[in-house]
């Protein structure tokens, strides 16, 4: 709650009643980032109300039942959206990367059930290790300098995105899973674990071996370079670009 209420801060994530729905896939940082803006409510200065949101690409084996049990734990309304994103990318497209697409579909069935949802805002779970992995992605398979931001604001849907878990290590964030006794689904992707995601994370262990704190200080790095969402003011404060 340090990490998300520290970068809710920097970046004036949150507002005075906003509506956010929190994308809850099931994994580990999802599951913690609806946790903890949960308890959050009870002290942050500024209302807010939440709502989670899950899309189901249309996998057989994917139990929603923990996520709803933790919703209604947490007082918060789930909302599952059903799709056959799955059968789209693998069966009818075939795709040989599929994973862009596959983000893109889902990110469409979950802003759109937001929208619905009247929420202004959508939370993503990604945490620090997700910033990092995706700038060297971007780096290598890309040839350019970037990574996602902070807080982004959508135009063609009215909504702002944020990631109020983007200075938190996936270590921590798995170690507050585990304390917090929560449930996570798993994720039923064919291709998990054989993605271009994990070459690269294969790639800063390798690196983390060779260099002492070589993660934290590509990360330290990210949010001093003119990367776009990353940029500070005049007086060396973090703020949305």
């Amino acid at each position: 709650m340090g990490y998300a209420r520290r970068a809710a801060e920097d970046y004036r994530m949150i507002g005075d009643g906003d509506k956010i729905a929190v994308g809850l896939s099931g994994g580990k940082d999802s599951v913690a980032l609806l946790t903890a803006l949960a308890k959050m409510r009870d002290y942050y200065p500024l209302k807010y109300s939440l709502a989670a949101i899950t899309v189901s690409l249309g996998f057989n084996g994917f139990d929603t039942a923990p996520l709803t049990a933790l919703c209604e734990k947490l007082q918060i309304d789930h909302v599952i959206v059903e799709t056959n994103i799955g059968g789209v990318v693998f069966n009818d497209r075939m795709e040989k990367n599929p994973c862009s697409l596959c983000s893109k579909m889902r990110k469409g069935a979950l802003y759109g059930k937001a929208k619905e949802l009247n929420c202004n805002k959508v939370a993503l779970g990604h945490n620090r290790d997700d910033c990092v992995q995706t700038f060297f992605l971007s780096m290598f398979y890309e040839g350019r300098i970037h990574t996602f931001s902070p807080v982004i604001y959508l135009d063609h849907s009215g909504l702002t995105v944020v990631r109020p878990l983007v200075y938190a290590p996936e270590k921590e964030i798995s170690a507050y899973v585990k304390k917090d006794g929560l449930t996570v689904v798993l994720n039923p992707c064919p291709v998990n674990g054989r993605t271009q995601r994990e070459d690269i994370k294969s790639f800063i262990r390798n690196q983390s071996k060779k260099y002492k704190n070589f993660e934290k200080k590509i990360f330290g790095q990210i949010t001093r370079l003119p990367v776009a969402g990353w940029e500070k003011d005049d007086n060396g404060k973090n703020r949305i670009s």
